[in-house]
């Protein structure tokens, strides 16, 4: 509930995730690239992927042994353009960051660059890598398979990750071009925020071994890790174009396996996951500033159209975001009771000395 929610500094949390990183085995400069990313979520209000995911996905993991703290990034085959990358079940967030700067130098000589990873682990958010792209003057995409938890349309058996297809591009605005959903309606991460909150889930977005629609978020979490439940693509049953989000999940499969050799479908475990990152340097094609005022009238036009009566806005993918930034840039990140409850774990095993606000 929000009575329940403490708003704690950007730095202060940043630096937090940095020690426990640190203190699990992670170098420092692998540890700050993991906070960086975790944090600019937070930023970002995908709250599915920033400190909500620090224990479960990445604490939890490395204590077990299935993660590896110390990321043993290499480079198995290269073109001037290409790469393949083994990042050997390491931080997939520092084996993500370098595998995008790999593009975008490779992007800088010769227009385009794209490199493939395999043998990883969750990457956070996928806008981190398109936004590096887009910082560079390019156009950035991205995309990574998963833990099974969706169904092809007209199956009910999870048999693909939530496989976001992520694309950034600049534009003269505040803010740039960011489409960095899931191909699913919803995933596993917005389930936990669902499930911390004790929110019921709309129906529509996951169903059971019969295909029906299943609303409880903790029996959902449970039931996608025994299969019996999955997640719907994009658009939802067959008859609302769930087909759509369907094949795009396909398309990030196959992108993110059959390149570089790497795990798919019901064979990642969550420890051996692909990725692949585009660069394309927009200078290549035409003048950069040419290229964001285009971009930017197209924005502009959309959300001056005419809108659907009662609606105060149009929106284009990446203001949200940018009006979340906004919002909490002074804030900082919101930790409800059950997040609050687990720093407080991860500080007191660790042995660290941090003192949260909250106490």
């Amino acid at each position: 509930m929000e009575d329940d929610v403490v708003w704690v500094d950007f730095d202060f949390m940043e630096q937090f995730m940095i020690d426990v990183f640190i203190e699990l085995g992670v170098p420092r400069e692998d540890a700050e690239i993991c906070a960086d990313v975790l944090i600019t979520s937070d930023k970002r209000g995908i709250d599915s992927h920033g400190i909500n995911r620090l224990k479960p996905m990445y604490y939890d993991r490395i204590k077990s042994g299935t993660q590896f703290p110390d990321t043993k990034y290499e480079i198995v085959r290269e073109t001037p353009t290409t790469a393949v990358i083994d990042g050997h079940r390491g931080m997939g967030h520092a084996t993500a960051k370098h595998a995008m700067e790999l593009a975008i130098q490779k992007a800088k000589k010769h227009g385009l660059g794209m490199t493939v990873v395999r043998n990883s682990t969750h990457y956070g958010i996928a806008g981190y890598y398109a936004l590096m792209a887009v910082e560079a003057g390019m156009i950035g995409i991205t995309g990574t398979n998963a833990r099974p938890s969706v169904s092809p349309t007209y199956g009910v058996e999870p048999m693909l990750g939530t496989n976001p297809l992520t694309i950034g591009m600049p534009s003269d605005e505040a803010f740039p071009f960011v489409i960095d959903p899931a191909t699913s309606i919803i995933q596993r991460g917005k389930v936990e925020v669902y499930a911390r909150t004790g929110e019921t889930l709309p129906p529509g977005l996951v169903i059971d071994q019969n295909g029906d629609y299943l609303t409880d978020p903790a029996s959902i979490l449970a039931k996608l890790l025994e299969k019996e439940a999955s997640c719907l693509p994009l658009g939802g049953k067959a008859e609302t174009g769930g087909y759509k989000g369907y094949g795009y999940s396909t398309v990030v499969e196959i992108l993110s396996s059959a390149l570089q050799g790497g795990a798919f479908l019901q064979s990642i475990i969550g420890v051996n996951v692909g990725h692949f990152f585009l660069a394309i340097d927009i200078e290549a094609f035409t003048d950069l500033d040419s290229f964001k005022k285009t971009t930017g009238d197209i924005l502009r036009a959309l959300r001056s159209s005419k809108r659907m009566p009662g609606e105060p806005r149009i929106y284009t993918a990446g203001e949200k975001e940018h009006l979340v930034w906004l919002e909490r840039k002074d804030k900082g990140v919101p930790l409800n009771k059950s997040l609050q409850a687990e720093v407080l774990q991860m500080r007191d095993e660790l042995g660290l000395k941090t003192r949260f606000p909250f106490e």
